[in-house]
């Protein structure tokens, strides 16, 4: 089935890339898009419409990395452009209300039953970090338990990996993070409910929050029991603990109200980004009105930003999440993404070979190894990853373009054609197979 493939041509990518390098720490502006974990020196991407890109050498690509999952919709999508053409004449930035504001929120909230005020920030990262600090104000307690293998952005107080023993403080994972921020994170592993209890033991009366990714699929798709997204519930309103939802990627991905509704679980905090600025910069945090109200200027919990509601990406929000509201919508993405998975299942199955497809709605991830479930980072072996390499530039090969990380999941989006999926399919075939040929 699989036939040897020639390289494509990346010399004018290189050559940018090594202009980049004058400029940029690593060449880049943020750490993944060198490369560094897989084949080659990294694409510049020059455009993207539907479910294709195609990079600085002309190479055109089917895109699953859908710029990190925000483009549920496909790039160049027709609705949210007209919407961003529409308002650029009107301004880019006040740094004051709008009625884009207004709308976006109103369409959020009208469609879901898990929070009832919304405040818009610029990132992900920002919506965290935010969350953090209001979870703080709330509880006036100062710790927060996080679980390794989920990352929430890069702020100080997350950017931390789980040191030696069942339940520790963290380690900064970064330099530049100091230790006093990284002793007021805990860090256990996900799918322990024996850890979890032991944290709460350990700190009585000082955890401020738990967060915990929607599902976790910053470090491979690491999908939990239902019962154990129930039991941090219970714990935590047990212990009087805040627990938020890290629904960057999550939210609106796998459905309007996202993990919250898939969990049938109430957190007390959701973040939100990614998808709800329709490929414009933007990020969110919900709750309650009682907790929002802790938020300046209504509260003393202190959060601003300029471009927070930029129009742009307001604009951008309401284009997209109004499609993404249409009956049947949700429906039809996990439909087409059940298909496509199965189909190399089947045929992963049929040549025994040892790699799994973990998915959840139009979120897919591609784990060498032999377990039916990976619900921990430790399930991980880092080994593994030189078969992603592998798989990683005979796809690119082929014009498929997955993450440059084996960690890293793959996304479907509301333009994959089935001619998208079924060439896909064939070519992830034939990456396969030259992946197991001399195993």
């Amino acid at each position: 089935m699989s036939n040897p493939i020639e390289d494509i041509s990346r010399v004018k990518s290189t050559e940018l890339f090594e202009q980049a390098k004058n400029y940029f720490p690593g060449g880049v502006n943020s750490p993944v898009r060198a490369f560094k974990s897989v084949y080659g020196s990294p694409l510049f991407i020059e455009r993207g419409d539907k479910a294709h890109v195609w990079d600085a050498d002309g190479n055109e690509f089917i895109d699953f990395c859908c710029s990190w999952g925000p483009l549920i919709l496909g790039h160049n999508n027709d609705q949210v452009r007209e919407a961003v053409i529409k308002q650029l004449p009107n301004g880019l930035s006040f740094g004051a209300p709008t009625q884009l504001e207004n709308k976006l929120a109103d369409l959020i909230l009208s469609n879901n039953r898990f929070i009832e005020k919304i405040r818009f920030v610029s990132s992900g990262t920002e919506a965290v970090m935010s969350a953090i600090r209001l979870a703080r104000g709330v509880t006036k307690r100062d710790k927060i338990i996080k679980f390794e293998g989920c990352y929430h952005g890069h702020s100080d107080s997350l950017l931390v990996k789980a040191g030696s023993g069942l339940v520790t403080f963290g380690e900064t994972s970064s330099a530049g993070v100091p230790k006093a921020f990284a002793d007021e994170t805990i860090v256990i592993a996900l799918d322990d409910e024996t850890a979890l209890t032991k944290a709460f033991e350990d700190f009585q009366g000082q955890v401020a929050a738990v967060i915990i990714e929607g599902v976790p699929a910053n470090n491979g798709l690491l999908l939990q029991d239902k019962s154990y997204i129930q039991f941090l519930r219970k714990i935590t309103k047990e212990n009087g603990t805040l627990l938020i939802f890290d629904e960057v990627i999550t939210g609106f991905r796998l459905g309007f109200e996202g993990a919250a509704n898939y969990y049938d679980v109430q957190p007390d905090i959701i973040t939100y980004g990614k998808i709800i600025g329709g490929g414009m910069p933007v990020g969110a945090y919900g709750a309650s009105n009682e907790i929002m109200s802790n938020i300046s200027p209504d509260g003393a919990v202190y959060q601003a930003g300029t471009l927070s509601g930029n129009p742009i990406a307001m604009a951008a929000g309401i284009a997209a999440l109004t499609q993404l509201a249409q009956p049947g919508f949700y429906e039809k993405q996990e439909e087409k993404t059940d298909a496509f998975v199965t189909e190399i299942r089947n045929f992963i199955a049929e040549n025994n070979f040892e790699v799994k497809i973990f998915s959840i709605s139009s979120i897919f991830w591609f784990a060498f190894t032999e377990l039916d479930a990976i619900k921990k980072a430790d399930d991980i072996i880092p080994a593994s990853m030189e078969n992603y390499k592998i798989m990683h530039r005979e796809l690119l090969n082929r014009g498929i373009y997955f993450g440059p990380s084996g960690y890293e999941v793959g996304f479907i989006s509301a333009a994959h054609t089935k001619e998208d999926l079924t060439k896909a399919i064939a070519s992830i075939k034939e990456a396969l197979v030259e992946v197991f040929k001399n195993k």
